[in-house]
């Protein structure tokens, strides 16, 4: 339990984790990541689809531009006219309906990843727990959805939402 002073301290970050793509959970352990090495005290509370984040098996996060007009789609391979088109402007929604498309927005997104040398999902939530990050599932939701704890990865605590608002009073962030 985090004593009052420490839960109202500006030394404290915390963001409530709700979406299971793999474009959210980067957002969230990136963030994440460079808050404990500025020495904030790092919480993360994963919830509902969330959860999928702290899966042992990441393969189902996906990234799918469907319904998504802000993501920007590039081709990570061929010509450098043919890499900046936007296809998530130039093509109809519809085309991210097919079979296939979510898979391919995927591999597009972690090869860009990997061209910028950011670290695989994988090494990011280990980086994050060697840096101290706590990362909390929401016992409710882990209940409602089937889970057992031996589908997370090490290192992950079982709380309800109101232990969670207890030690992080003054700083919550959600990701809806």
């Amino acid at each position: 339990m985090v004593s009052s002073e420490t839960a109202n301290s500006p030394n404290q970050f915390s963001v409530i984790q709700s979406k299971g793509t793999l474009d959210w959970a980067y957002a969230s352990f990136i963030l994440a990541s460079t808050a404990s090495v500025m020495d904030k005290e790092v919480e993360l509370f994963f919830t509902f689809y969330g959860l999928k984040c702290l899966l042992r098996d990441t393969r189902g996060l996906k990234v799918s531009p469907l319904g998504r007009p802000d993501m920007i789609v590039k081709s990570p391979v061929g010509p450098n006219w043919f890499k900046n088109v936007d296809w998530n402007q130039c093509l109809p929604g519809l085309v991210w309906t097919l079979p296939g498309m979510a898979s391919l927005a995927t591999k597009g997104f972690k090869k860009q990843l990997a061209e910028q040398g950011q670290l695989p999902l994988e090494e990011l939530r280990n980086l994050c727990l060697e840096l101290g990050v706590k990362m909390t599932a929401c016992q409710m939701t882990v209940d409602l959805m089937g889970f057992e704890a031996s589908d997370f990865i090490d290192g992950v605590e079982f709380a309800g939402a109101p232990s969670y608002f207890v030690q992080t009073p003054q700083t919550q962030s959600l990701f809806i």
